[in-house]
């Protein structure tokens, strides 16, 4: 049989790109069709602000015509200005189970990074960090949480055989929220919470969404620029992200605690838009326009679970005991409301593994690792 390897580049190419995901994934009950509608949004510059400072090449494999894998290869210019590390990301990678067809697609994909001058390769990022990053490796028998991938267990087998390695794992843990937070913890926060009347605890206003939305933000920037991969998100990455969220946040799920009336941390906890989507198979027409609109207006109703993208606390309260304060008052709302809410479980992702720190925190409320994700790497 035939095998191609062709960069997207025609209308044509898109669909065979799309459709890739559904003939290497389609089978598998627990996979959630991403919506071509959003998804093609993602991946137009004219859309997307990623590619204010980034740049990315798109491909599928076809054999005897008919699409068998997708790869991108994507420049991070605000990663390369950070790290000068020559490195390069993948994503979006999907392959039917054999050898041929994934070795083509980073010969492709690796091809045309070298033309950009890099000389590593990493991934899967879809499109870097602040989005899906990572190949599940282990966890497969379930549905993945919003902007987490699902993946075959033969990919990473591929991947490897491919001369990928192991650069880190991250972990997503799955809390219960009717067992989170044991009675005597919570009953010390309110303690703490009474007695420092610096400390406030609030949830987001709608009626200052955007100024929110830049407290997040701010937060997320500073908590994490040390992190492993970490690029600060752009004040239109922000903007863009922002709308996006408008359209399923639930204000009593995002929670600020303030010291002395400034913001200290966050805690996001937003409904499981892949709840919502799973019986679509990727498409809005001719009716799920409607079915999407409904759920998201009755989303209490849709979705059983939600996941935590964002949490953190500034610099100047980590590893003190007010920073743990501050993680476990936010948290602890969250835990409240989503209980309030009808919201049993949560999913917090996701975790570095040499992130101890974080790690102990979520496992002290009863959180469980339940997925990994590996990202991998190889010179080229």
């Amino acid at each position: 049989m035939s095998l191609v390897v062709r960069k997207v580049e025609t209308g044509a190419d898109w669909d065979a790109f799309y459709q890739a995901a559904h003939v290497c994934q389609g089978h598998d009950p627990y996979w959630v069709a991403p919506m071509r509608f959003f998804q093609a949004e993602q991946l137009n510059p004219k859309k997307n602000p990623w590619f204010d400072h980034g740049e990315a090449a798109f491909f599928v494999a076809l054999k005897d015509g008919q699409p068998v894998g997708r790869i991108s290869a994507q420049v991070d210019r605000s990663h390369l200005e950070l790290r000068k590390d020559a490195t390069g990301f993948f994503g979006f990678f999907e392959t039917i189970d054999d050898q041929d067809v994934t070795n083509a697609l980073f010969a492709a994909a690796t091809d045309w990074l070298k033309t950009k001058g890099l000389k590593r390769a990493l991934g899967p990022f879809s499109l870097n960090i602040n989005e899906e990053s990572g190949l599940l490796i282990d966890g497969f028998g379930c549905a993945p949480r919003m902007m987490m991938g699902h993946a075959q267990p033969y990919y990473q087998q591929r991947v490897e055989a491919a001369g990928f390695v192991k650069s880190v794992d991250m972990y997503a843990y799955l809390t219960p929220m009717d067992s989170a937070l044991p009675f005597k913890q919570m009953a010390w926060l309110k303690k703490a919470l009474d007695r420092d009347k610096r400390l406030t605890l609030r949830h987001l206003d709608p009626k200052r969404f955007d100024e929110d939305i830049d407290t997040i933000v701010r937060i997320f920037n500073a908590a994490w620029t040390e992190n492993w991969g970490f690029v600060p998100l752009t004040q239109r990455e922000v903007r863009h992200m922002a709308s996006e969220m408008k359209l399923f946040l639930i204000p009593e799920l995002v929670w600020f605690a303030e010291v002395s009336g400034v913001p200290a941390a966050m805690c996001v906890a937003l409904p499981d838009a892949n709840e919502f989507i799973k019986d679509m198979k990727g498409k809005l027409l001719p009716f799920n326009w409607a079915k999407l609109g409904w759920r998201l207006l009755s989303r209490k109703s849709f979705a059983s679970g939600t996941r935590v993208p964002f949490m953190g606390v500034m610099p100047e309260f980590k590893n003190k005991v007010m920073g743990s304060v501050l993680a476990l008052l936010t948290v602890g709302a969250v835990r409240r409301e989503s209980l309030r809410l009808g919201f049993p479980v949560c999913e917090m992702s996701w975790v570095l593994e040499s992130n101890s720190q974080t790690r102990h925190s979520i496992e002290d409320i009863g959180g469980k690792v339940y997925k990994t994700y590996r990202m991998f790497e190889r010179p080229i």
